[in-house]
C-alpha cells in the first residue's frame, strides 16, 4: 500500500464535526510573519505594502477530511495512479475498473472511502473495506488504499485519514483495523505512532466497537 513520505508538521490540532461522522477538519496554527517568504519586487512595507507569497507551505494549510462523493472518484484515481498500478493490481483491474469499483464502494456500508482536501484541491484519499472474521470475533477493517499528493504533508494527511478511518471502523462495529506492512522504516514508524503493531506481513490496531453499531453494516 504505497504512499509518499513527507515532513511532519510541528503542531496539529483536530476539530471533529458533531456526530455526522463524515467531516473532520485538521488545522495547523498560523506561522509567524517572519517565516513567510516574499518576492524581491518590493520590500515589505514599501510602496503599497502588499507582499507576494512565493513559497507553497503545506504546513499552513487547513485539511478537510470527509466521505468521498461520486464526483471525487476521478480525481482520487488520478492521484492514486501508481498505487492502483502496483504489482499484482494491474493484473486484476486497470484505472477504469478501479474507478468503477470505487464508485460502488462509495455507496456500500461495508466500505468507507475518504478524501482529504485543501482549498478544494484533493490532497489525499483512503479506502477502508470491512469483512467478517471468525478469528477476530467480529468485523475487520482493511486499509486497502492510502494515497497522498506529494505536494502536501504526508504525515499530517496520513494521520488525518487513518484517524477518520478508525472512527468509521469503530462506528461500524469493527474490532481490528489492519493494513499492509510498510517496507520503509520511516513509514513503519508513522504507523506505529498511530497505534499499529506489526503482525507478519500486516500491521494492525484493535479498536473498541460502539455498542449496537454492528447493526449499521
Amino acid at each position: 500500500m504505497p504512499y509518499i513520505s513527507g515532513r511532519r508538521g510541528d503542531c496539529n490540532t483536530f476539530v471533529a464535526q458533531p456526530e455526522s461522522g463524515s467531516r473532520a477538519v485538521y488545522r495547523s496554527p498560523p506561522r509567524p510573519a517572519a517565516d513567510v517568504r516574499h518576492s524581491g519586487q518590493a520590500p515589505l512595507g514599501a510602496g503599497s505594502g502588499i507582499a507576494r507569497v512565493t513559497r507553497f507551505d503545506p504546513t499552513a494549510l487547513e485539511y478537510l477530511v470527509r466521505a468521498a462523493r461520486i464526483t471525487d472518484i476521478d480525481r482520487l484515481v488520478a492521484l492514486g495512479g501508481e498505487a492502483l498500478r502496483a504489482p499484482g493490481a494491474a493484473d486484476i483491474a486497470g484505472p477504469l475498473d478501479a474507478a468503477d469499483l470505487l464508485r460502488q464502494l462509495v455507496n456500500l456500508p461495508q466500505a468507507t472511502v475518504l478524501v482529504a482536501e485543501a482549498r478544494r484541491e484533493l490532497a489525499g484519499g483512503a479506502v477502508l473495506v470491512l469483512r467478517p472474521s471468525v478469528r477476530a470475533g467480529g468485523y475487520v477493517g482493511t486499509v486497502d488504499l492510502l494515497v497522498v499528493d506529494p505536494r502536501h504533508d504526508a504525515d499530517r494527511i496520513t494521520e488525518a485519514l487513518i484517524e477518520e478511518a478508525l472512527r468509521s471502523a469503530r462506528n461500524k462495529g469493527c474490532v481490528v483495523v489492519e493494513a499492509a506492512q510498510p517496507v520503509d522504516p520511516s513509514e513503519r514508524a508513522r504507523w506505529e505512532r498511530l497505534g499499529f503493531r506489526g503482525t507478519g506481513p500486516r500491521v494492525e490496531r484493535p479498536v473498541v466497537a460502539e455498542r449496537g453499531s454492528a447493526r449499521r453494516i
